[in-house]
């Protein structure tokens, strides 16, 4: 069972001015941002992660460099498919002006039709399939027992959450993922496990595994009732 933990970069001007930077180059963390990853950096701590896995874009490769700064152990990884939403002619408009646009209703209502203009625009069902390849991907490379992270971007990861969630894209807007959040999915052999969706606050501590002599494979079954708790 490969554990993934789903992390958005920090903030960025771009984000704080309600701009779309798509895969605009340059695009860094702010002051609000760079600190968020710091406090990412403390809560990470915690967790023994067996690798990290960054979109190629520099606003995620320097929040993985900070939150990680001081972990030179936990190898990091540039993977084109877990990179931002390819956005097309959108890219570096703003949202406000894009709100007008006729493709913004489909975006938001029916995102599985949505294709954004232009020669570099991509489809969001598109966008989905190979982020949740890339998952799967990387859980097999590093194995059943893993624990490790991906350093994406807010559509991404709420497509993302929406195929572990068993939700079609047209309801994946109703999940919220905030700058510098941590969404956690347990993968089994039969479904993933959800544990935590947009947690800017709480304690990793849980995450961290026992030794291996004395931990036993989470099961693929689902407690009736709820169950006890982790």
């Amino acid at each position: 069972m490969a554990t993934v933990l789903l992390i958005r970069h920090g903030r960025t001007k771009a984000n704080a001015d309600g701009v779309l930077a798509g895969w605009t180059p340059g695009v860094v963390l702010d002051e609000t941002g760079e600190a968020q990853a710091r406090a990412l950096a403390d809560r990470l701590q915690a967790v023994p992660l067996a690798a990290a896995v960054t979109s190629p874009l520099d606003r995620t490769r320097q929040t993985a460099r900070i939150a990680l700064a001081d972990r030179d152990t936990v190898p990091q990884h540039v993977d084109d498919r877990v990179g931002e939403c390819r956005y097309g002619d959108w890219t570096g408009g703003s949202l406000k002006t894009l709100a007008k646009d006729p493709m913004w209703k489909v975006v938001q209502a029916h995102p599985s039709a949505a294709v954004f203009p232009g020669a570099e625009g991509e489809s969001m069902a598109a966008m989905q399939h190979r982020a949740v390849s890339a998952v799967r991907d990387w859980n097999e490379r590093l194995g059943a027992d893993a624990v490790y992270a991906i350093v994406s971007h807010g559509d991404v990861i709420k497509a993302i959450l929406a195929d572990a969630l068993g939700m079609h894209l047209d309801q994946f807007q109703r999940l919220r993922v905030d700058p510098c959040s941590v969404s956690v999915v347990d993968y089994t052999p039969l479904r993933p496990f959800v544990e935590r969706t947009n947690d800017t606050g709480g304690s990793l501590a849980s995450l961290a595994r026992p030794a291996r002599k004395s931990r036993r494979r989470r099961s693929s079954d689902a407690a009736v009732g709820g169950g006890a708790g982790t």
